[in-house]
């Protein structure tokens, strides 16, 4: 078993200071989620085909078929009700405990030295809330980061279009280099950052101020595929005799327009890796490049979809597998399922910001997509060897419907000019999102949250639309009736089930992101790593960032 005493030291923190504690922490969540194996790992579109309701102890259910909705909704945040059975609450409070507190920490606190400030106009062109909200604060984090190891360049690893190269680059006057897969963002970048540069000369000339050098950032295009290849993208693109080329304007000298390295001329440029929700293993190729890249000084990385991690075992040793990292786990033989680090991506704070509508809404459309599981089971089963998808428009559309909302619903947040949501719905797994496909529901209440006048109707149009997209012809055999009065019992069980399955994301979340701060801390006593929640997570859930950094001699006097 793990130490108990050191698993609630670090469950009231951030993070943990050695590896011995985030090891123990570990243990103590893989022992607790054994028992709900069949809970992690279940299916919700197997709902009713694999009566996955029999998996869960029958008294915690039959207590949450009658609750409001509200009330499993915040099931995830650790929210019990004095009435519910002892068991049921000892689980629900266990797993809160052992999860990572993601409350948004003060950073000018936690990080000595950031002043976050709101973007400009002109930085802040075409960012929506969440961006703008992350590149605020992500820029200043890593700043202050690069001026403590005395990096001489930022290296944005999987930069889209720009927005958080090109802030560190104007605003905090740091050379940038913009890596992406897509051609097209670096494209993006460069018309951007020409924009602003435009922008900054203007101001320039009005100020009277004189002319000055502007870091642009440079865009690389390039797939990122292993660690080999960040590390030639880092060697390459410093190389100690030619510094990266940044614009200037007025002084004509031959000398205008390049990066001047601090300190030695003759020193190799150092660099921070910095990520903002860098997909799947590209946010773990970015910390073993740390690890493995002498030039490399620091890391600050926040990860996203887990489901796209790739997993490895023992017998793999040392590999590049996203999971998992650090080699206690590994030795371990611990694995994670897909639906396993799907759920990963639930978000406590998602669901509690959900209003009793949009929480029936959710669990409608579950059970929707469960009950067209049995007509594809019993009419259809070629259909059902590898759980098809059945389309990503209807979620498209309601994510344009619930943004609109969010922003409807948004408020200043202090005096920094944040902005925070007060609403913004999203329910699914990423997996599990893309196989709905329904019009909008009109709900009443009800206890479990599944009851709606003409429900029989929209299941349906549901059926309907999903056979359409899986190229299907509805014959005149199939009896979507019979289907949906054999689901119909049990319709008030899929909300309890889905919310008890949500309410252990954070905790398998948890387990990722100690993964990753364990290898880190594995490494010799020359790294220094910590987790930290940076964002607001009802604005940004993947809000943990795991930063490192490397605090040998050279770098010793400036570590905070």
């Amino acid at each position: 078993m793990a130490d108990a005493a050191a698993v609630e030291c670090c469950g009231t923190q951030y993070s943990c200071d050695t590896a011995s504690n985030t090891l123990s922490w570990i243990n103590a969540i893989v022992d607790f989620i054994a028992p709900f194996n069949s809970l992690i790992n279940a299916h919700v579109v197997n709902f009713f085909t694999d009566r996955l309701w029999e998996n869960v102890d029958k008294e915690w259910m039959d207590c949450l078929r009658r609750e409001p909705v509200q009330n499993l909704l915040l099931i995830p945040s650790g929210v019990v009700q004095d009435y519910w059975p002892a068991s049921l609450k000892q689980f629900i409070l266990k797993l809160r405990a052992l999860a990572l507190c993601q409350e948004q920490v003060d950073v000018n606190t936690a990080l000595p030295g950031p002043y976050i400030t709101s973007l400009n106009t002109v930085l802040a062109q075409g960012m929506n809330v969440k961006k703008k909200h992350e590149v605020e604060i992500l820029s200043a984090v890593v700043s202050t980061v690069a001026n403590n190891v005395r990096a001489d360049a930022v290296i944005d690893v999987g930069a889209g279009q720009g927005y958080l190269a090109q802030v560190l680059a104007f605003q905090y006057q740091h050379p940038v280099i913009a890596i992406d897969a897509c051609s097209h963002h670096g494209s993006v970048t460069d018309a951007r950052a020409e924009r602003i540069k435009k922008h900054y000369v203007s101001q320039m000339l009005k100020s009277g101020s004189g002319m000055w050098s502007l870091n642009v950032p440079k865009t690389i295009t390039c797939h990122v595929l292993s660690i080999d290849t960040l590390k030639t993208l880092v060697e390459a693109s410093l190389p100690v005799d030619d510094a990266l080329q940044s614009t200037s304007m007025g002084n004509q000298n031959k000398d205008q327009g390049k990066i001047c390295w601090s300190g030695n001329a003759k020193r190799k440029p150092s660099t921070v890796l910095a990520g903002l929700h860098a997909c799947g293993d590209l946010s773990v190729t970015m910390l073993k490049t740390f690890i493995e890249c002498q030039d490399v000084k620091a890391v600050v990385s926040l990860g996203c979809c887990y489901n796209l991690l790739s997993e490895g075992s023992a017998k793999d040793g040392e590999s590049e597998f996203g999971f998992p990292m650090s080699h206690a786990v590994r030795s371990a033989g611990l694995s994670l399922a897909k639906n396993v680090r799907d759920l990963a991506c639930q978000s406590a704070d998602r669901w509690r910001s959900l209003d009793m509508h949009a929480g029936i809404h959710n669990f409608e459309l579950h059970a929707f997509r469960a009950a067209f599981q049995m007509v594809l089971c019993k009419y259809y089963p070629d259909f059902t060897i590898n759980t098809p998808s059945i389309g990503r428009k209807g979620k498209a559309l309601r994510r344009r419907h619930q943004r609109r909302s969010a922003e409807s619903h948004l408020h200043l947040k202090g005096s920094t000019g944040l902005l925070r949501q007060d609403f913004l719905p999203v329910v699914s797994t990423e997996s599990e999102a893309d196989e709905i496909l329904a019009p909008p529901i009109e709900v009443q209440a009800g206890c479990g949250g599944t009851k709606s006048r003409d429900t029989f109707l929209h299941f349906e149009n549901f059926c309907h639309s999903g056979l359409s997209h899986l190229g299907i012809k509805l014959s005149n055999d199939v009896n979507l009736k019979g289907i949906w009065k054999e689901a119909e019992p049990f319709l008030d069980l899929i909300g309890p089930f889905w919310s008890l399955r949500a309410s252990l994301g954070p905790l398998l979340e948890t387990l990722i992101l100690l993964d990753r701060l364990l290898f880190l801390q594995e490494q010799d006593s020359t790294v220094e790593a910590y987790l930290l929640p940076i964002f607001d997570p009802m604005i940004s859930p993947r809000n943990v960032a795991v930063i490192a950094k490397k605090t040998d001699k050279h770098l010793r006097s400036s570590c905070y």
